[in-house]
């Protein structure tokens, strides 16, 4: 439980602090970090092979450490509920406690360390308020214990001390996880809501949409129909009117599904954010403002597109540890530049920024990739950007302007 107080990210990105390993990289990240601070036993396995305890009481002693390590290693790589604490792991908790106890009281202060594994242990799985309550009894424990072994009060309070620090401190860890955690699912279900609801919108864009044409073509249908065998000219302006308003409605509907699908440049910048924190790359976005008085719509959309993409390959493959994104203006265009420290670039090129140079050259923007200046992998997208020409003011205002001059 010691070693949860290090950040070990899982494959989706968040703390797994407390939580057991879900792969083999997982489990011997976990298993070196347990080696080192179980390092800390060195005294008592010194005082079990010191000899100055009878051959039964050494052999009862190694019996009990190596039951104390197996049920610390239970507690450490097996499976549980996020939200509680399976009543198994609770009874080996308890038992890690007596058997603590035991072996302090019956081989000498030497042992006494073993307290410190058992409050950590509680400050991580139990819930926050009980984890406390558990690491000040253990503490308290301890304290007991210390003169009643003859442990000198020095290493007494030393123990009592390393004991409080790391329970309180991993209860708090853990704690920190657990709302992390429930930040991340919560993220997700808004997510999940804003979807539902911008697919209720182009529900009702659509419904609006066609609602009319159909039922105006479906009218004028029938009306071509009754008017076809007597005035065929007649019928022919209907079927005219409704190739017009069919082609209207084809125009409404891409232009909605295009809105719908369009990203923007500051709901990327603000997922680039997320997904980069999430896989634990430091994110430099202080040079990239999110909008841009002279980019017109299809453009902010390609750069968004390209900054997803970028990102995306920046967190899957490039194994990078900090990535920087900017938007500089170059003349007339807006230049997207995500540069990361990584492994640099592959070939050939995926399907991903195949499509994105095509996605810009509909545009009129262009793609370039390459090694960055001090290595990793760079991509710059530009796009053109639109002047705003401002308005000229009317003739009559310039004459009166030239009327009232002295």
């Amino acid at each position: 439980m010691v070693n949860s107080a290090h950040e070990e990210l899982s494959d989706s990105g968040y703390l797994r602090v407390g939580l057991p390993p879900e792969n083999r990289r997982q489990a011997v990240a976990k298993a070196c970090w347990a080696l080192l601070y179980l390092s800390y036993l060195a005294f008592t396995i010194a005082d079990l092979t010191s000899g100055r305890h009878s051959a039964p009481a050494t052999a009862l002693g190694a019996l009990g450490l190596a039951v104390y390590l197996a049920g610390y290693a239970y507690l450490l790589f097996s499976r549980r509920p996020p939200d509680r604490l399976p009543r198994p792991k609770l009874v080996v908790l308890a038992g890690l406690f007596a058997l603590s106890v035991l072996l302090t009281v019956t081989l000498g202060g030497a042992w006494l360390p073993l307290m410190v594994y058992v409050a950590v242990s509680s400050g991580v799985l139990l819930p926050f308020k009980w984890g406390m309550r558990a690491v000040v009894a253990i503490a308290l424990t301890t304290a007991g214990l210390g003169p009643l072994t003859g442990l000198e009060p020095v290493a007494t309070v030393w123990i009592v001390l390393a004991l409080l620090l790391s329970g309180a401190g991993m209860a708090a860890v853990a704690q920190m996880g657990r709302t992390m955690r429930e930040l991340r699912e919560a993220r997700a279900t808004v997510a999940h809501l804003a979807a539902n609801e911008e697919r209720l919108r182009l529900a009702r864009d659509l419904h609006d949409l066609l609602g009319h044409s159909l039922s105006l073509i479906t009218l004028k249908s029938e009306l071509a129909g009754r008017m076809l065998p007597d005035a065929p000219e007649q019928a022919a302006q209907q079927v005219a009117d409704i190739e017009r308003v069919s082609r209207q409605a084809l125009v409404d509907v891409r232009e909605a599904v295009s809105g719908f699908r369009r990203p923007t440049l500051g709901g990327e910048l603000a997922h680039a954010r997320t997904a980069l924190a999430a896989a634990g790359i430091v994110a430099d976005l202080s040079r990239a403002p999110d909008w841009h008085p002279d980019l017109a719509p299809d453009a902010e959309g390609a750069l968004a597109w390209a900054l997803r993409e970028a990102v995306t390959n920046v967190v899957r493959h490039s194994a990078a540890r900090r990535c920087e994104v900017e938007l500089a203006e170059a003349a007339d265009e807006l230049c997207l530049t995500v540069i990361d420290d990584g492994r640099g670039p592959e070939r050939p090129h995926g399907n991903g920024l195949t499509g994105l140079a095509e996605r810009l050259a509909l545009t009129d923007g262009r793609l370039q990739t390459g090694q960055g200046a001090r290595g990793g992998f760079a991509l710059r997208a530009w796009v053109p950007l639109t002047r705003r020409v401002p308005a000229e003011p009317p003739a009559g205002e310039d004459a009166e302007a030239a009327d009232t001059r002295p």
